[in-house]
């Protein structure tokens, strides 16, 4: 056992400071396991959200040292001896309560995206995929919906996103990458995606996919990929080009059909 100071947030929305605190750690603890110390026999008021403590559920979400973390998967040995481990919620939510944030907004962007719709089944009433086209988007069902990357992106951080944007952030490109990349689904995500997402508010950093604790490529894998289906619907030339020509085809074949004629008016 060892002495280690702790820095932990005490506050709500109307303000608050650091609370500097000397605290008893055992060998094998993780950061979650030194709050429930503090919140037992210091600060028996402390806020903080727990559930699995195994890295699945994604509610100890928190800044520590600076950096977006899950506190039950922060090991205290990979803090120097003499290091100050300093706890504070996530910057780009409202606080609640010391180091519980107001997330909900990120259900509101959620709610935005329109569901999955899938194809019809085949004539034995089945549905048929390629593996490597299940294999694409599983990696996105992985999400356990933490939200780190969404408070370490500096578009909602720094830019106020949140607030005055339409960008719903990279956890929620990701859930449009695995509907649009779904083999059975048949929606379009894409007029959305520039309209109403604010894909091309990203500038790909991936310090998103940097902090994802379930090693989710979400910028390579899933924000580009989105970003591309929306340059090659609206500004690439050749693609704007080949549609404008598929439609005068398209309206030339429809009238010939109408008219019993071969276009030309006979």
């Amino acid at each position: 056992m060892s002495k280690r100071t702790f820095k932990v947030w005490r506050g709500d929305a109307n303000g608050g400071d650091f609370a500097t605190l000397e605290v008893d750690v055992d060998p094998g603890m993780v950061v979650l396991d030194v709050l429930h110390r503090i919140q037992a026999h210091q600060h028996n008021d402390l806020a903080l959200r727990w559930n699995c403590k195994a890295g699945k559920c994604g509610s100890c979400s928190m800044e520590i040292n600076g950096r977006p973390r899950l506190a039950c998967m922060t090991r205290m040995n990979i803090f120097g001896d003499d290091e100050t481990i300093v706890c504070q919620p996530l910057k780009t939510f409202p606080v609640i309560k010391d180091l519980v944030t107001d997330v909900s907004w990120n259900y509101e962007q959620n709610r935005r995206i329109a569901k999955f719709q899938p194809k019809p089944r085949e004539s034995d009433g089945t549905y048929r995929m390629y593996q490597e086209d299940v294999d694409r988007v599983q990696e996105f069902r992985k999400c356990i919906e933490c939200y780190l990357c969404q408070d370490v992106c500096h578009v909602l951080r720094d830019r106020h996103g949140r607030e005055e944007s339409t960008f719903v952030g990279p956890r929620f490109m990701i859930r449009v990458a695995s509907l649009e990349m779904h083999p059975l689904d048949t929606g379009d995500r894409v007029p959305e995606l520039r309209e109403e997402f604010g894909s091309g508010m990203c500038n790909i950093t991936r310090c998103c996919t940097e902090v994802c604790p379930e090693h989710i490529n979400i910028t390579d894998n899933g924000i580009i990929p989105m970003k591309e289906r929306v340059v090659d619907r609206y500004f690439d030339p050749i693609a704007i080009l080949g549609r404008k020509l598929f439609g005068i085809r398209r309206r030339t074949k429809v009238r010939t059909e109408v008219a019993g004629g071969d276009g030309d008016g006979r």
